[in-house]
Order: structure tokens, then sequence, then C-alpha cells
């Protein structure tokens, strides 16, 4: 099967093309607390990304800044691939945690 992502595609969309890319390329589809694992891991290279790339950061020889554009996919994919393993729909789950966070009161520090 070929993988393809249609044009203008909404969340559920990619969480299905997200399950569909890890069940072809044999990637992990159970195992809950690995797939945080690698999400972790993947959030460390972004924040590193982005820490290397900002006007403070610094790089070490040998070193290279990340893509920060990449990194991001990289933690989408994974947060797709959670969401896929826990039966969540992002794109409600989204929905319903603003609807709470609308009846927040929000104050700057």
């Amino acid at each position: 099967m070929t993988l393809e992502l249609k044009e203008n595609p909404t969340l559920q969309d990619f969480q299905n093309y997200v399950l569909q890319m890890k069940q072809e390329r044999g990637f992990n589809t159970t195992d809950k607390f690995y797939e945080c694992c690698l999400l972790a891991e993947e959030c460390g290279e972004l924040i590193s990304a982005i820490r290397k790339n900002s006007k403070k950061g610094s790089i070490g020889s040998g070193s290279t800044a990340g893509n920060i554009a990449e990194e991001l996919a990289d933690v989408f994919i994974y947060i797709c691939s959670l969401a896929n393993m826990h039966n969540i729909d992002l794109e409600q789950a989204f929905r319903d945690k603003e609807e709470k966070n609308k009846l927040r009161t929000w104050k700057r520090l």
C-alpha cells in the first residue's frame, strides 16, 4: 500500500496516516510507555533545536543547529501515535479542552 496524505487533511487524516505509516514500516503501535519515551526524546531534540537557533544559543564544535520544523513534525507524529494508542480523537479532545479553558480565568503574573 502506498502512503498518501490527502490534500487539506483533517486532524483525523493525520492520525490515520500516522497509524498506517507505523504499520507499514513495522514501528511500535501498542507499547504506550515506549512511545512516551520516544516522544520525550523528540521533545528534547526540539528544545535543543530551538536553543541552538536562538540568539542566546551556543553550538559546540562538530554540532549543528537542528531543524525546528522537522523536530516539530516528529513531535506531532508521536502525539498522533499516542492518541491512536489510546483511541483518542485529537480534534475532539482539543475542542473539549478548549471549552474548559474558555471558562477559566487567566491572569498574568
